[in-house]
């Protein structure tokens, strides 16, 4: 198994492998990322308790200035291994990014109203029904195939 599994360097993690860094070649060093330490070693599965240590601990020591030390990997590295309470190795998950979706209604709404905020488009189709939505689109001219595809109506 190569060393640069993501398995492999939550393991060195979860046992503050302070050398594991220096046991990379120069080439996986070139690889390596702290960034996925950043984004799956705050997340843990198991029991609460342990759950909030790995968050708390996580941002009290990893999340805060870890770009200020980005010329400096080996030192990511290290601070990284100060994260857990070294009770073995735990089941890490990535933390996804939390993604906004446009529905095809804002969409459409936007298109006719492209002077309005987000938050007001938003408002907007709360208080429209899709009754309203779809006449307001044969008013407009749209065919009802037009309004299926464009509005999944």
């Amino acid at each position: 198994m190569s060393k640069l599994d993501i398995a492999v360097e939550m393991r060195a993690f979860d046992t503050k492998d302070r050398g594991f860094y220096d046991s990379l070649t120069d080439e996986e060093r070139k690889k390596f990322s702290t960034y996925m330490m950043l984004k799956w070693g705050a997340s843990v599965q198991g029991i609460p308790d342990l759950q909030e240590w790995y968050i708390r601990s996580h941002n009290e020591r990893v999340n805060l200035n870890f770009f200020d030390l980005a010329r400096h990997p080996k030192l990511q590295w290290l601070v990284c291994t100060t994260v857990s309470p070294k009770m073995g190795a735990q089941r890490h998950y990535w933390l996804k990014a939390k993604t906004t979706r446009t529905s095809p209604v804002l969409n459409f709404l936007h298109s006719q109203f492209p002077h309005l905020k987000q938050d007001e488009l938003e408002l907007l189709s709360k208080q429209l029904t899709d009754t309203d939505i779809r006449k307001y689109a044969v008013d407009l001219g749209w065919d009802d195939r037009r309004i299926k595809d464009e509005l999944s109506m």
